[in-house]
């Protein structure tokens, strides 16, 4: 099974919640209400240079999913 690179998620416990599952490395899910993350991975103090970089642009790439996913269900 090819697993895609964002997933969206839903919990009707967290109906204000927009959630965006990264499935590669560095996994995370994060609301986009918010922008909280929570990890699935743990890191070394020497990553965290290359990760807040790298988060940026996962973050936008979560954002864009989400934007794209949702014009898929309006048309």
């Amino acid at each position: 099974m090819e697993t895609p690179k964002f997933l969206m998620g839903d919990n009707s416990d967290h109906q204000d919640s927009i959630f965006v599952i990264h499935t590669e490395y560095p996994r995370f899910i994060i609301n986009l209400v918010d922008d909280e993350i929570e990890w699935w991975e743990s890191f070394k103090r020497d990553d965290e240079e290359e990760l807040t970089t790298e988060v940026a642009v996962l973050i936008e790439e979560a954002s864009a999913f989400y934007d794209e996913e949702m014009k898929r269900y309006a048309d």
